[in-house]
């Protein structure tokens, strides 16, 4: 197993890490129904989507989907407030001597939650303007939306870089290949990628929360192998903030996350994973991410080149499921249990590659 650059120093006891894991997890429970009646008084429901990414008509999505017009979205606020205040309630624990140390520390949690808020912000945008739009123009368009993720993600890869001194990657069973200046440009294809990856992937009912769930419990393990507590703690805070939100998320879904939740929480996936140097790893951990952004290169390159025909009955992979008539609790669980033994895998990797 490699050794990490990343600082560590201060220790969180087990019993607190899982307490600070269920504080958000009741914190968000509680303020869920306040915050639902909120999106509905504000009217935030969800737009249906009407074409799909190359402009033609989603008739798929619709058929399935019809019925959740209207639905509260950004519910990703809650999300990432919820570990916000959990961060901070630590802080004051440690303030006043109950706590040694708490979670908002500059080594290991200040790069994730910079990740975690900057993206969560731009996916508010994008949620906000999806929601008063009109007509087939909705959301933000891509190239801003692009512009701010490589912006953000620079942000990060420039630390990672002269800060951290990171330029290289471990190989599982093969061990560090040293990449440089490309450091950088691969540290913000990871962060992009795994942020539009969640995003992707949020399409069904608990789909992506239940993966989230899956994948930082995954990465919470492994860097508590490798002695980096805090952000260990901090991973298991994002697995009690999610399971609030997926409890009332889970089919038929009362609210969604957005983009405020699927980019800021794929985003801060990414990091941790570069913090972890456990690159390799996180195509494991979230594998179902992966095959769904597959499907969504491999529909859209079958239809550009083979005369519009098609690969999938849609993309991204679940509605094509959804075709097959699976239903959509069904394609969900299958996802998981998918999502579940890989990231298992990827773990077992992770600890002995």
């Amino acid at each position: 197993m490699q050794i990490v650059s990343v600082p560590v120093r201060p220790e969180i006891l087990l019993n607190e890490t899982i307490l600070y894991g269920l504080f958000a997890f009741l914190l968000g429970l509680a303020f869920t129904p306040w915050f639902i009646s909120f999106l509905r008084k504000n009217s935030t429901g969800k737009q249906i989507r009407v074409e799909t990414v190359d402009g033609k008509q989603a008739s798929v999505f619709r058929h399935y989907h019809k019925d959740k017009h209207g639905t509260p979205t950004m519910g990703g606020i809650l999300i990432w407030s919820s570990i916000l205040v959990t961060v901070l309630f630590s802080r004051l624990l440690s303030y006043v001597g109950k706590v040694d140390h708490s979670l908002l520390q500059r080594g290991q949690v200040y790069l994730p939650l910079f990740i975690l808020v900057s993206l969560g912000i731009l996916g508010a945008v994008d949620d906000y303007l999806n929601i008063i739009g009109s007509g087939k123009k909705k959301g933000l368009d891509w190239i801003p939306k692009l512009s701010s993720l490589l912006l953000i993600s620079g942000i990060g890869a420039l630390w990672f870089y002269f800060k951290l001194d990171y330029n290289q990657i471990y190989i599982p069973y093969l061990g560090a290949l040293h990449v440089g200046i490309w450091y950088i440009p691969l540290f913000m294809f990871i962060i992009v990628g795994t942020a539009n990856a969640v995003n992707i992937t949020d399409g069904l009912d608990g789909l992506a929360g239940g993966l989230l769930v899956i994948a930082f419990s995954s990465f919470a393990v492994l860097a508590y192998i490798q002695g980096l507590y805090v952000l260990s703690a901090f991973c298991v805070v994002c697995v009690g903030a999610i399971a609030a939100f997926l409890w009332h998320n889970v089919p038929p879904a009362l609210f969604f996350m957005g983009d405020t939740g699927s980019l800021a929480l794929g985003g801060t996936l990414g990091v941790i994973a570069m913090m972890l140097d456990q690159m390799f790893v996180l195509t494991m951990i979230g594998f179902v991410f992966v095959i769904e952004t597959l499907s969504v290169i491999i529909q859209l390159t079958s239809k550009k080149f083979r005369g519009g025909k098609k690969v999938f009955k849609a993309a991204p992979i679940h509605h094509h499921f959804e075709a097959l008539e699976w239903g959509e609790s069904k394609v969900t669980m299958r996802m998981w249990i998918v999502g579940a033994f890989m990231a298992f895998g990827g773990v077992v990797i992770g600890v002995f590659g």
